[in-house]
């Protein structure tokens, strides 16, 4: 006589990851392509290609981590600056993935992912940039939401927008309901012209815009968690209860293009 053999339990996934498959295969289903790149990268990439000019603030050692022979990228953009340099537009990828900062409190981290968003056509303009966001979180977070689209400044994009999602508070937790209040979570914008010449696209043919979302921060939205750094400390028991325990044989998207 056998033993029965001993079952093997499937794992679950990260909530952070979950929340990457779910986010790239949702831009994937809007047509975008996923697109990856080193986490190592020059200054040219990180910096200087994004409009980024020396002096800027984000360059200091206070922001960025500085290897001997390049920098921890701060942001998925060298992605996009060099997928516009090898291709021919029209262009719309999405590129997520760990990038690197000096900062770490409740909401920061000094290794976190991030997803950035590139179109680039004849077409491209700020009422599509809208619409792609709308449509994501509200099929990202199964419900209708309220977006506030404010002013700001980045060096890559002009006109740059900072994006506010509305929500209300029950018992000390975010609902994404109402707007009685309004939390950031994404920076966009148009595409900047200088950007575009140091890629080789002429702006006066071409347009562009770009988005960028931390996925910490939708994870916390998602799984109503005040402090991100609680995803990091390994507590595996709290972590597969927070999961929704989708295994790997259930989800589906397609690889990205290195």
């Amino acid at each position: 006589m056998t033993l029965p053999g001993v079952p093997v339990q499937k794992g679950v996934l990260h909530p952070i990851m979950e929340v990457l498959w779910d986010v790239v295969k949702i831009f994937q289903q809007m047509g975008f392509a996923w697109v990856e790149g080193p986490e190592i990268e020059n200054t040219f990439y990180n910096f200087d290609a994004l409009n980024v000019t020396e002096g800027h603030p984000a360059r200091g050692e206070q922001d960025t981590f500085y290897l001997p022979h390049g920098v921890l990228r701060t942001q998925t953009s060298p992605v996009q600056i060099r997928t516009m340099k090898e291709t021919t537009p029209p262009l719309k990828i999405v590129s997520p993935g760990r990038v690197y900062r000096s900062d770490y409190d409740q909401t920061h981290s000094p290794m976190f992912h991030q997803i950035e968003g590139l179109v680039v056509s004849k077409e491209a303009n700020m009422a599509d940039l809208k619409g792609v966001l709308q449509g994501f979180l509200e099929i990202f977070f199964s419900k209708s939401v309220h977006l506030r689209f404010r002013p700001s400044f980045f060096p890559f994009t002009e006109p740059s927008c900072e994006v506010d999602i509305g929500y209300r508070r029950e018992a000390g937790n975010i609902i994404l309901e109402g707007h009685s209040h309004w939390l950031e979570i994404l920076g966009c914008g148009m595409v900047h012209h200088r950007v575009l010449r140091q890629c080789g696209i002429s702006p006066e043919i071409y347009q562009g815009y770009a988005f960028g979302v931390g996925l910490e921060r939708l994870a916390m939205l998602r799984y109503g968690v005040q402090d991100l750094r609680e995803f990091y400390k390994n507590h595996q028991t709290w972590l597969s209860n927070l999961s929704l325990k989708r295994t790997l044989d259930t989800l589906s998207y397609a690889s990205p293009k290195k």
